[in-house]
């Protein structure tokens, strides 16, 4: 699978998705342990259906494959989605599906370059996103990449009897400082 280099960080890039992703992500939006995080373990999906998805992923928002760098492997995905660009804002997903790469930080570089296309290309003021209670690994992420909380849906999911709050988070353009694209690119005006 041939990806392109579009927002560049230190050991992935985000890249079109590709249709020829479909069965990569099949195969993980169907284990049990990645789908609870995104809070869709109910649904069983099969390749028609993740096709399907994906063709409407690429037809609305701003939505990317992670890859990482050195070996030019598929780890996920993420996207703005809802973008508003009356109001400035949009609303943050991603994915990690593939399990090695999970507690690496490769999350937070994904999130970093996603807040700096947002802020710095599509230039929105307010990127939100939610996140459940059980999922301390993504808010530990979020929060380091300066996202803030600002509500929560309290006992908004069961699972096995127990209940967990949606947790709402936001960042503002003026709160993100790692910028990727500002670095790389020189926008003198001469």
């Amino acid at each position: 699978m041939q990806y392109y280099r579009k927002l560049v960080g230190e050991r992935i890039y985000l890249s079109p998705l590709s249709y020829e992703d479909a069965e990569k992500f099949t195969e993980w939006i169907n284990d049990l342990e990645a789908s609870l995080n995104l809070g869709n373990a109910h649904q069983i999906v099969n390749l028609q259906d993740q096709q399907k998805f994906l063709e409407e992923l690429n037809e609305k928002g701003h939505h990317f494959a992670i890859v990482e760098k050195s070996l030019d492997e598929l780890m996920g995905s993420c996207g703005l989605m809802d973008a508003d660009q009356i109001h400035s804002t949009a609303e943050l997903g991603i994915f990690i599906g593939n399990k090695k790469y999970w507690d690496k930080g490769y999350g937070r570089e994904a999130v970093n370059l996603l807040l700096d296309f947002g802020f710095n290309i599509l230039n929105l003021r307010n990127i939100m996103l939610t996140v459940y209670q059980y999922n301390p690994r993504a808010i530990k992420c979020y929060k380091k990449a300066g996202f803030k909380e600002i509500g929560r849906r309290r006992k908004a999911r069961q699972i096995g009897g127990s209940f967990y709050d949606e947790i709402f988070l936001d960042i503002l353009v003026e709160e993100f400082s790692e910028s990727y694209i500002l670095d790389k690119v020189n926008l003198s005006s001469e």
